[in-house]
C-alpha cells in the first residue's frame, strides 16, 4: 500500500471514529482530523537498550519494530490499545501501538521506537501534541496480553481493560 493510500484510508477511519465518542476532558478534542490530545508525554526506546535485548527488534505483538513512514510506538494498552495509530502534531510520521513496557503502565507516556541509542537520547523525555487517527481494539489487548499476565504490568493492564 503506497503512502498517500495508507493516509487516505487513515483519513477516512479517523473521520468515521470521530463521530464515535466524546470527551468532557480539556487536553482531548475531536474533529474531523481524529482525537487531538494535547501535551502528551513521550519518552523514546531502542531495541539495544538492556531491558529490551530479550526481545530482540520485534514488539510484543511479535513484529518486527517499525522505523519507516509508519514507526512504532509502545504504550500502556489500557489507555492506548494495541493498534491505536497517531501522529504528532508537527511531524510526518504515522505511530502504531504495538508494543508496551512495564514502565509505562499507569502513566499516559507513550514510548517512541528509535533505532539507535543516539537517537533514543536525542528524543529524550518531551510533551507533544497527539492526533489519534484510529483507536486500536482493547479486546485484541486482552487476547494478546492473556497469557502473559503472570507479569504485574500486564496484569494491570488487562484489569483496568476489564473494569472500564
Amino acid at each position: 500500500m503506497t503512502t498517500k493510500a495508507l493516509l487516505c484510508l487513515l483519513f477516512t477511519s479517523a473521520v468515521l471514529l470521530s463521530s464515535c465518542a466524546s470527551s468532557t476532558s480539556s487536553r482531548i478534542a475531536k474533529n474531523s482530523k481524529g482525537t487531538r490530545i494535547n501535551s502528551v508525554r513521550t519518552t523514546a526506546y531502542t531495541h539495544s537498550e538492556s531491558d529490551h535485548i530479550i526481545y530482540g527488534a520485534r514488539t510484543a505483538v511479535g513484529t518486527p519494530l517499525k522505523y519507516g513512514t509508519v514507526r512504532s510506538a509502545a504504550a500502556d494498552w489500557s489507555v492506548y490499545p494495541v493498534g491505536t495509530i497517531f501522529q504528532i502534531e508537527g511531524s510526518p510520521y504515522i505511530y502504531q501501538v504495538d508494543d508496551y513496557g512495564s514502565a509505562l503502565v499507569g502513566t499516559n507516556t507513550i514510548d517512541i521506537y528509535q533505532p539507535s541509542k543516539a537517537q533514543m537520547k536525542a528524543w529524550g523525555v518531551r510533551n507533544v501534541n497527539i492526533r489519534v487517527l484510529k483507536w486500536g481494539s482493547f479486546s485484541k489487548s486482552v487476547a494478546i496480553m492473556k497469557e502473559r499476565q503472570k507479569y504485574g504490568h500486564v496484569r494491570n493492564m488487562v484489569n483496568r481493560i476489564q473494569r472500564s
